[in-house]
């Protein structure tokens, strides 16, 4: 038992919450939610976006992006930082993907129309660990406000 909670705290093991196949989705949905909470203030535009994103990366009806939002939110809070989730994601996807994955994370950023200086220190970080460079970084950015101002037109 201890060596469970010391290999979940160092990150050796990832939360108890993941779901088997879908770790990969639990992994995406968990950095998503942790975009959102990063400014402390819950926006219903970014909800929005999370759900619509996680709808259509992953080919999702509504009830299974509530199922899977409602276990990353567990996910989330039960764990001690970030580290399994991105290193399942890196293990898991070509860095195209992952290049992808941060751009959802700046839409969700970006949904509620101002950038959180802790939203833009938690997707620098999270960028590092995805292995994703500085310039593919902003790149990506870029990627996610052109199409969420397509999408407000």
């Amino acid at each position: 038992m201890i060596d469970r909670v010391l290999d979940f705290l160092t990150g050796k093991a990832a939360p108890a919450t993941a779901r088997g196949e879908h770790d990969i989705e639990l992994a995406v949905a968990a950095l998503l939610i942790e975009a959102e909470r990063m400014d402390d203030r819950f926006d219903a535009s970014e909800r929005t976006m999370i759900e619509h994103v996680l709808a259509a990366k992953f080919k999702m009806s509504h009830a299974e992006v509530q199922e899977l939002i409602a276990a990353a939110e567990k996910a989330v809070s039960d764990a001690t930082h970030l580290f399994p989730f991105t290193q399942k994601i890196v293990k898991t996807m070509a860095p195209e993907d992952r290049h992808h994955i941060l751009e959802l994370m700046w839409k969700v950023a970006y949904a509620d129309g101002t950038l959180d200086p802790h939203e833009d220190m938690l997707l620098r970080r999270i960028a590092g660990l995805l292995h994703i460079p500085d310039r593919e970084r902003g790149l990506a950015r870029q990627s996610a406000i052109e199409k969420l101002k397509k999408l407000k037109q």
